[in-house]
């Protein structure tokens, strides 16, 4: 599908997916305790590189890319982080916006994110690239890379798989990727990977995460 399509197939279940999925206690703990680890590991690294300089008071920039309903966005900014959440559904940062007053949401997407270049410390991309066309995906990695300062760091999480292969998602077609071919597209645009988590919970589908650091 489109990414036109996948914006609209989502836009029509918002409120559906927000129910089911919309909050961090509806999310496995390991994935909290994951996230907020790697947050505060991206807080520290951004804070030592800005040593000198003023502090934008959050230690850099993270950008909750594909945010949905925000829940991420929202559970990081209450823990001190400087975070955008960004969505290219209406539907999610209208939402995003009424419950999580005070927290940052607007629209964007992959392609066009609209941050600055070289602006943010940390790019949380989870499970927000599942439906990109797997010929868009080089392309995808690279846009995040841009707006990456030196050093920044991604997490990126997926549904791991032994072959790039679709498969039917509750919203619309997903795919699996192995975390061998994801390690090349990264190296090829620029990141060096520092490290990968697989597991498979139990009633859900295998699980992917990579950490890697933009090394321009």
């Amino acid at each position: 599908m489109s990414e036109q399509g996948t914006r609209e197939a989502y836009a029509a279940r918002a409120e559906e997916y927000a129910q089911v999925l919309g909050s961090v206690e509806q999310m496995a703990g390991t994935d909290r305790r994951h996230i907020e680890d790697w947050a505060r590991r991206t807080r520290a690294g951004a804070t030592a590189d800005e040593a000198g300089t003023v502090d934008d008071g959050g230690g850099g920039l993270i950008l909750d890319l594909g945010c949905g309903p925000g829940h991420w966005t929202a559970h990081l900014a209450a823990q001190g982080f400087h975070v955008l959440g960004i969505d290219p559904v209406p539907a999610f940062v209208d939402r995003a916006r009424t419950v999580h007053p005070g927290v940052e949401y607007r629209l964007g997407d992959v392609l066009a994110p609209g941050v600055e270049d070289d602006s943010c410390a940390g790019v949380l991309a989870w499970y927000c690239l599942i439906h990109l066309p797997p010929e868009r995906m080089q392309e995808a990695l690279a846009s995040i890379g841009r707006v990456l300062r030196p050093g920044g760091a991604l997490l990126l999480g997926f549904f791991d798989g032994p072959r790039i292969e679709p498969f039917d998602h509750a919203i619309t077609t997903a795919h699996f990727w192995p975390v061998a071919e994801l390690e090349r597209l990264l190296k090829d645009v620029g990141f060096a990977v520092s490290e990968v988590e697989q597991r498979t919970d139990p009633g859900a589908r295998p699980h992917g995460s990579i950490e890697a650091r933009w090394t321009p």
